[in-house]
């Protein structure tokens, strides 16, 4: 398994909250998310999207933005236009439970789409490896105008449809962005298709719960000890196992999000022969306990 497939696998929606705006320019809307990621897009017309201390981002319709964390952000028919609605998670909640429409003009100029993932539903380490924001153009199977049309109505497994179609558009997206040349990739990124460091990737990414060496790792290229510890140094910024410490206390930390995970278990999953040494290392790493994830999830 390579990094990139490991991420993605962990894009889940439960229950996304979704609303589809209706507006007439000039327009512009503020939302202060309180979940990890919001995804959004127009159609019939396009957009901005703003974020403090970034440029301004253009999103037109076919193109997907994201916004990454807890950060305040504006959608907008021009940058200079002042938010005249401002979204809160009340109002989320009511859309989930409600019409999922905000609006009475579907004939404006433009439809504005914004999903929205709960805490659980999206890796901490897919969010440590993303801007605050950004925009791709891609939709290949025109998602973003089924799940606009699914919004609109009211049927059985709704929620299911409009999950999974948000998962699809998430993970277009998200592969976009990373295949695209973007400086913004983390270096993991572009060592996987390194001769060296790649195989050695894969590796540890399939199997984050094995007692991996430098120099089990460095068979996995075909190398020297020495080379292969440099080369992965260089690309990654980290030498090999403290990269896969960080990536089983980032596995621990969504596996201690699910219901019903004890630290033991966890700790076993990631290569821990018991709870204390795998407590001791995700402190070291998360500066807080297991046990302190565990109740917040």
């Amino acid at each position: 398994m390579d990094a990139l497939t490991d991420l993605l696998r962990g894009v889940h929606a439960r229950s996304a909250l979704l609303c589809r705006s209706f507006v007439t320019e000039p327009w512009a809307m503020a939302y202060t998310p309180t979940v990890k990621l919001t995804v959004t897009f127009v159609l019939d017309g396009d957009a901005w999207l703003l974020v403090e201390n970034m440029a301004p981002l253009r999103v037109t319709a076919g193109s997907v933005g994201l916004v990454r964390g807890r950060t305040r952000f504006v959608l907008a028919s021009d940058p200079s236009t002042p938010p005249q609605f401002d979204a809160h998670q009340d109002d989320c909640e009511r859309w989930r439970i409600g019409t999922r429409t905000y609006g009475l003009a579907p004939e404006g100029d433009a439809t504005v789409i914004t999903g929205s993932y709960d805490v659980q539903d999206v890796s901490d380490r897919l969010l440590n490896a993303l801007p605050p924001a950004l925009v791709v153009g891609c939709d290949p199977c025109a998602t973003s105008t089924l799940l606009s049309e699914e919004v609109a109505v009211d049927r059985p497994g709704q929620d299911i449809v409009l999950d999974r179609l948000l998962d699809l558009l998430l993970v277009f997206a998200l592969r976009e962005w990373f295949e695209g040349d973007s400086s913004n990739a983390p270096g993991w990124y572009h060592a996987l298709g390194d001769d060296v460091v790649g195989p050695a990737l894969r590796a540890v990414h399939g199997r984050p719960d094995r007692a991996w060496t430098v120099s089990e790792l460095a068979a996995e290229a075909g190398v020297s000890r020495a080379l292969f510890a440099r080369r992965f140094s260089a690309l990654v910024g980290v030498p090999p196992l403290t990269y896969l410490t960080g990536l089983r206390m980032d596995v621990a930390a969504d596996l201690l999000a699910e219901p019903g995970a004890t630290v033991t278990s966890v700790a076993r999953a990631v290569g821990y022969a018991d709870g204390f040494a795998f407590s001791t290392a995700f402190k070291r790493v998360r500066g807080v306990r297991p046990s302190v994830v565990a109740l917040r999830a």
